[in-house]
């Protein structure tokens, strides 16, 4: 870019410097959709579409809307599998009691459940926060898990509190195949990608980074506290409920509250801290990490010709898994979106360094 200064015009590098990365990140952008809406449904075998990519996307979906909460809010919650639970359920009772409702509008209707269920678990961080924020939203996974198990009308009188989906279709087209499914779930989660990207580059994304700096500095500045943080638990809810839908809808077909227990939440937890607090690709950086380590894993004995029972394998896998985690946060503790971004910079500037 140039600009005239005493009669001369000059260059202005910095200018320069952040045109660039922004046209390399839409690019960017731009080839992965390629790829995920054109190459994955030519090329995908079926498998890899209803084991690896559809467990990968909703999954990241769910990250997602746990880092806007975690990372750019700084408001820790264990409740995440709760909520996740509520988006799944409530969009079942939707589509239960009211048939005609389309598909799509039940699953974004149970993202409104969760999300009114988010803002009440999300009262008391406006008093406290830190571990007694995570014991609070802790409280909210056990209530939610007695909930589905004890009371009938949530289940349908299902007394196992176990339900299941009938043949889905959206906007007269059916979702039964693998690439049906794999598409249906892509366009939710490139569609809350987008807007999650937006909020955070706008005013309320500065303001929830502005409460996770500090509070106080933010209270004094003019920025609302209870508006902020109950804006995030709302929204990080809302995107979470969806990902449950998906998840008990287009993953599972059918489920129970075990689905939703305290292990998920604490997988999603780990999903946005190995990829990066505070960064829309290290949700889905993440996601890929926890699903696909341990796959290739589990089939490591196999290509090395080792023969070991069920039992040693799993434990193995376990503790490799647990030891690249720790490997992980102790070389970058900022995630593998940080990674990334040190990747890309240093192949921007490659092979000049200076």
């Amino acid at each position: 870019m140039f600009y005239r200064e005493n009669g001369q015009f000059k260059t202005s590098y910095r200018a320069d410097q952040q045109i660039f990365p922004i046209r390399q990140d839409r690019f960017f952008i731009a080839l992965l959709l390629l790829v995920a809406f054109v190459a994955v449904p030519l090329l995908a075998s079926d498998y890899l579409l209803r084991a690896l990519l559809i467990p990968f996307l909703i999954l990241s979906l769910a990250s997602l809307g746990l880092n806007i909460l975690v990372g750019y809010c700084g408001q820790i919650s264990l409740g995440t599998g709760a909520f996740m639970a509520v988006g799944a359920y409530g969009a079942w009772n939707l589509g239960v009691r009211l048939p005609g409702m389309p598909l799509v509008l039940q699953i974004l209707l149970g993202g409104g459940f969760a999300t009114l269920v988010g803002v009440v678990f999300g009262v008391p961080s406006l008093r406290i926060r830190g571990l007694y924020l995570a014991m609070a939203t802790l409280a909210a996974q056990f209530f939610v898990d007695w909930a589905f198990l004890r009371i009938p009308y949530f289940t349908n009188d299902s007394s196992s509190g176990s339900v299941s989906v009938p043949a889905l279709t959206a906007f007269g087209l059916p979702v039964q195949t693998a690439m049906q499914k794999y598409l249906f779930v892509l366009c939710f989660v490139a569609v809350f990608a987008l807007v999650a990207k937006n909020l955070v580059r706008g005013a309320i994304g500065r303001q929830w980074m502005a409460i996770r700096d500090m509070d106080v500095a933010a209270a004094v500045i003019g920025i609302r506290p209870m508006y902020a943080k109950l804006s995030a638990f709302a929204v990080s809810a809302f995107i979470v409920g969806v990902a449950g839908a998906l998840w008990g809808y287009i993953h599972l077909g059918s489920w129970e509250p075990l689905a939703f227990d305290l292990g998920r939440s604490f997988q999603l937890l780990f999903m946005v801290i190995i990829g990066g607090l505070g960064s829309i690709m290290g949700s889905f950086f993440g996601a890929a990490f926890i699903v696909l380590v341990p796959i290739v894993l589990s089939n490591i004995p196999h290509l090395l010709g080792l023969s070991l029972s069920v039992d040693t394998a799993a434990h193995i896998e376990h503790m490799v898994f647990g030891a690249l985690i720790v490997f992980f946060l102790i070389v970058e503790p900022h995630g593998l979106a940080r990674l990334w971004s040190i990747g890309k910079e240093k192949l921007r500037i490659w092979p000049f360094p200076h």
